[in-house]
């Protein structure tokens, strides 16, 4: 057994692609010994903002030795009636390295058996620059000097050591060896590297904590040993706080924390703007009172050691106060302002060049919101405060805070129309508009956050696909998709149940650019965030696929719980039997569509009466009204009645009236079935 050490030395990459990026480079590496057949006991990961490395622990010697066989042509094809061997036995013997006769026959077939020697180790590894190293993907690219070749970051180093062995390779005219970088300030720029195993402890000797995982540990015990020591209140555990301290721990390869101050007069300022300005700007992590108040102090970490650590407490003040300065007086200039004010110059504000200004845009939103408070029954007076949020959403895009501080739009809206005397729920509606913020964010929590959140999305989503701006590819530069999942998310944990479809057509007709094709492909659209969702929760590929097709009303709440019902009931011990017989059905009504109604004169044996006496009080709308659970539940009851029909009824019968009433009551029962999608999708197994 042997050690191995790999590692990319790089320019800063960026901090939110380091983790990412460690994790491919584990990836690949398994993924390449797999394919040489290269036996590891462990892989170590490590990452700094200036390298990418895996070390493999209990390294085999060489590739196991195999022995592979493959099938050739039939005997009967091999030789040909002179009994010469033809040219398939030839060409395969040939492609196997072998002769015609040295194959053996078996079964009918000819067969090579060949055996594929063990490869040393170092010979393998050899091949890990072309293999792994070069075909690294990222979604941030650099190209430098007269290079083609593109990366993440340039690459200024590189480590291949198995034991105490380079196992030389290149990239670029940049050559593997034994050597690797220390800390940028506190170490000598080279350090060597005697064995593998001890690529850790020789970088941590230079002042690198490559181990992400323990350098994260290290500083948050040194964030809440200050934080203890002062008696204040340290939050690492709200998303937003874990984020930031993955951020520290990507922009540091030896980690030092320490606290900084600032006045007191800035606490008047709006908690939000404090916060932004320590995390977002500067990323530092606040702290606050037992209470939850904020205290005029921060935490940080520097990349070094804690030589003058006070100068560098006292420059970070200084930067942090200038940003606080910056926000005290534009929070005062904002007030001096009406939101009628904001709102004449929102008028001037470009949403889109091939769209038109953002109040355009807010427009349609009133409009969308209104439809949308009708179709949700709320009260005149909830119409009322929703009809002013539409109004007013966006005044804040034009105060000089979010002009600074761009991350607080919505937040200072909410913040201001309290202060411009505002009803709290239209004040909320501005900020919750935006939510959720992200795939898994937290979505709006009031009822007129909600309906604007959904309404501004829409508008979005449709107008961009009307002026053929829908995303393509990985590409989404408007965060249609994001949008899309906000509206899905949104309609689900408000459960409501609601016909985007017919919604958006009488959208479509206040709006002369809109088209019916345009509504299709946004139909579509969000049916592809309802899948995504469903995948992202483990739910089988199959199944989804079923759930998700046959979306004609735009009920995406139903949609998806259909989904998950089918899930549900996948292990259910009868669900083969239930999907096969309900599929036989789907299969002969779509070979023989016939729309009509079920003449019960013209039913000729007791099963078919059976079924049609089951069937004939199911309704679609009703079952669907009743939710997903229900129709399934009504469906799996008609199991028995189906494959008792089937086993005793002839559905193609001589008498083209008998045969034609009969694919009509297998249509009336298809229409249920397709109310739970497209079953003939799922694999049974």
């Amino acid at each position: 057994m042997a050690d191995y050490i790999l590692e990319i030395g790089l320019e800063e990459m960026p901090a939110h692609l380091v983790t990412a990026s460690e994790k491919q480079l584990v990836k690949r590496v398994k993924d390449f010994l797999d394919e040489h057949r290269l036996a590891v006991q462990e892989m170590k990961p490590f990452s700094t903002p200036r390298r990418l490395a895996v070390e493999l622990v209990g390294l085999a010697e060489g590739s196991e030795a195999v022995s592979e066989i493959k099938r050739g042509p039939a005997v009967d094809r091999a030789k040909d009636e002179d009994g010469n061997w033809t040219k398939a036995a030839q060409g395969f013997a040939r492609g196997q390295g072998t002769t015609p006769e040295e194959l053996t026959e078996k079964d009918g077939y000819l067969w090579a058996e060949k055996q594929i020697a063990g490869v040393p180790a170092a010979e393998i590894l050899s091949k890990i620059g072309s293999e792994v190293v070069e075909q690294m993907t990222f979604t941030t690219y650099m190209k430098w000097g007269n290079h083609a070749f593109h990366y993440i970051r340039p690459i200024r180093w590189l480590v291949s050591l198995l034991d105490d062995q380079v196992v030389p390779f290149s990239v670029l005219d940049v050559t593997a060896g034994q050597t690797t970088r220390g800390h940028r300030f506190l170490s000598t720029e080279d350090v060597a590297i005697a064995s593998a195993k001890d690529y850790e402890k020789t970088l941590n000797d230079a002042f690198v904590m490559v181990d992400a995982a323990k350098r994260k540990q290290t500083i948050v015990n040194q964030l809440e040993t200050i934080a203890k020591d002062n008696n204040w209140q340290l939050d690492l555990q709200s998303a937003m706080a874990k984020d930031l301290l993955e951020e520290v721990n990507n922009i540091v390869e030896w980690p030092t924390a320490f606290a900084g101050n600032f006045d007191e007069k800035y606490l008047k300022l709006p908690k939000e703007v404090l916060i932004t300005s320590m995390r977002d700007h500067q990323r530092f992590f606040f702290v606050t009172n037992k209470e939850g108040d904020l205290l005029p102090h921060f935490l940080s970490v520097r990349n070094g050691n804690a030589d003058h650590i006070g100068n560098v407490a006292r420059g970070n003040e200084k930067v942090l106060v200038a940003r606080l300065e910056d926000a005290a007086f534009f929070y005062k200039e904002d007030q001096q302002k009406s939101i009628n004010d904001y709102m004449d110059r929102v008028k001037k504000l470009v949403f889109h060049e091939k769209i038109g200004t953002v109040y355009e845009h807010m427009e349609r939103v009133q409009g969308l919101s209104a439809e949308l408070a009708q179709a949700l029954g709320l009260s005149k007076e909830e119409e009322a405060d929703l009809d002013r949020a539409s109004q007013i959403y966006k005044f804040d895009l034009m105060t000089g805070m979010v002009g600074e501080f761009d991350e607080l739009q919505g937040v200072m809206g909410e913040h201001y129309a309290k202060l411009f005397g505002e009803k709290h729920a239209v004040a909320k509606a501005i900020y919750e508009h935006y939510l959720p913020t992200s795939a898994d964010g937290v979505v709006s929590q009031s009822k007129f956050g909600a309906v604007l959140a959904i309404a501004d999305k829409l508008d979005s989503i449709v107008t961009f696909f009307a002026h053929d701006m829908a995303p393509s590819g990985a590409n989404d530069p408007y965060g249609l998709r994001r949008a899309a999942t906000g509206v899905v998310r949104t309609l689900e944990a408000f459960d409501w149940h609601l016909d985007l479809l017919a919604l958006l057509t009488t959208f479509k007709e206040k709006n002369g650019e809109v088209t019916d094709a345009n509504l299709n492909l946004v139909i579509g659209f969000l049916t592809d965030r309802v899948r995504k969702q469903a995948l992202d929760a483990g739910i089988r590929k199959d199944i989804v696929t079923a759930g998700t097709a046959n979306v004609i009303t735009g009920d995406f709440v139903y949609v998806a719980d259909r989904t998950k019902v089918l899930a549900a009931h996948a292990t259910d011990a009868d669900f083969r039997e239930v999907m096969e017989s309900l599929s036989r059905v789907a299969r002969l009504a779509k070979k023989v569509p016939v729309d009509a109604p079920v003449q019960p004169a013209l039913l000729a044996n007791d099963q078919e009466k059976a079924l049609y006496e089951a069937t004939k009080n199911l309704y679609l709308k009703t079952l669907e009204a009743a939710g997903a659970e229900k129709l399934y539940q009504a469906l799996a009851a008609l199991q028995a009645p189906i494959a008792d029909y089937f086993d005793n009824t002839m559905v193609n019968d001589d008498d083209e009236t008998v045969k034609n009433n009969r694919y009509a009551q297998l249509g009336a029962i298809n229409k249920l079935i397709n109310g739970l999608g497209n079953i003939e999708e799922i694999v049974i197994k």
